[in-house]
């Protein structure tokens, strides 16, 4: 699973999501493409099970690109715990994800076989996504 190396700091507080992408919103490396529509926290989990859905639908065949990275990370108080003494320990990462963040892109195969693997990884997250071909140009 993908999680940082070291952390600058052990616990970051909630915040707010809000706009769409402004960075990371065009295809750069591949062809084909999964982007994002909605907004949403995506954690080091649902990334993997969704690389995993592509890679075994294209039988190791082109190359995937993971454009997204868990970087923050998310607190849990231990079960059962009284309110107060503090913030819980990390349990693990997530990465944030606006609208218009591109999701993982991949090159290499046809069109209906990339379509079908990006189809597969998008069942796997907790967004609604749509499938982009870059324009030739």
């Amino acid at each position: 699973m993908l999680m940082p190396k070291r952390t600058k700091h052990r616990r970051v507080r909630v915040g707010r999501m809000k706009g769409v992408a402004t960075s990371g919103n065009t295809i750069a490396f591949g062809q084909f493409a999964l982007q994002s529509q909605g907004m949403e926290r995506i954690t080091s989990r649902q990334i993997e099970a969704a690389r995993q859905a592509m890679t075994r639908h294209i039988k190791r065949g082109g190359k995937i690109w993971i454009r997204i990275f868990p970087h923050t990370p998310v607190t849990r108080k231990a079960l059962g715990t009284k309110m107060g003494s503090g913030k819980g320990s990390p349990e693990f990462f997530v990465a944030k994800v606006r609208p218009g963040t591109i999701l993982f892109e991949m090159q290499g195969v046809q069109e209906d076989v990339a379509r079908e693997a990006m189809r597969l990884a998008a069942h796997k997250l907790p967004i609604k996504t749509k499938f982009l071909v870059r324009e030739e140009g």
